[in-house]
C-alpha cells in the first residue's frame, strides 16, 4: 500500500487525510510552514491554495521526482472570483507537470468540498473523486486508496482533462460563494 504525504493541514488536507486513513493508508500531514523539511511518501497531495503551489515546488524540488503528486487546486482569481487564472487550454495541473517533469501529476479532489469528503456523501450519494492524469498506475493507486476510504473514484481521463475539472471546481466554488449551494453540497455523480 502506498504511503501518503499531505502538504496542507486545512479543511481539505484534514478531510483527505481522514479518508485515506479510514482506508488503511499510511498518512502524514505536513503544514505549509513545515514545507521542505518533512520526508515524503509515495504520493504527495498538495492541499494548498493555487498561489502556494510555486513555493511548495521550490521547497521540495527534486524530492518530488518519482513521486505521484496530486494537485487539488482550482486556479481561481481570488480577488474577483470571476475567472480562472491559467491560460485557456491549460490547467494548474498541466503547469505543475511542466515544473515537475519527473513526477506523475494527477488532478483530483478539486471538484469536492472538504465537508463532502469528511461525510463521504453529496446529497445522499457517495462522494466521488474524479481523477485525471497521464500515468494509469498512479491513477489506480489513488483510486484504490480513495475507494478503500469509503468514496467512489472515477478515471476522468488524461491530464488534459484537468482543465475541465478545474472549470467544474470553479463553478462549484462560485455557486457556494453566491450561496446557491452550501459548502456541504456540490456535484454528485451517479452511474
Amino acid at each position: 500500500m502506498a504511503s501518503f504525504t499531505i502538504i496542507g493541514t486545512g479543511n481539505m488536507g484534514t478531510a483527505i487525510g481522514g479518508v485515506l486513513t479510514d482506508g488503511g493508508s499510511e498518512v502524514t500531514l505536513v503544514s505549509h510552514e513545515e514545507t521542505g523539511s518533512a520526508p515524503l511518501g509515495d504520493v504527495v497531495v498538495l492541499a494548498v491554495p493555487y498561489p502556494a503551489l510555486a513555493s511548495v515546488v521550490d521547497a521540495y524540488g527534486d524530492q518530488l521526482a518519482g513521486k505521484v503528486v496530486v494537485d487539488l487546486t482550482n486556479p481561481i482569481n481570488f480577488e474577483t472570483f470571476d475567472s480562472l487564472t491559467v491560460p485557456a487550454g491549460s490547467s494548474a495541473a498541466a503547469e505543475l507537470q511542466v515544473k515537475l517533469p519527473d513526477a506523475s501529476v494527477l488532478k483530483a479532489f478539486n471538484t469536492t468540498f472538504a465537508a463532502t469528503l469528511a461525510s463521504k456523501q453529496v446529497g445522499g450519494l457517495p462522494t466521488t473523486v474524479l481523477i485525471a492524469g497521464d500515468d494509469a498506475d498512479a491513477k489506480q493507486v489513488l483510486a484504490d486508496a480513495v475507494v478503500a476510504g469509503g468514496l467512489r473514484a472515477i478515471d476522468a481521463g488524461s491530464l488534459a482533462r484537468a482543465r475541465e475539472l478545474e472549470a467544474m471546481g470553479f463553478l462549484q466554488v462560485g455557486l457556494a460563494i453566491g450561496e446557491k449551494v452550501g459548502w456541504t453540497g456540490g456535484f454528485a455523480v451517479t452511474r
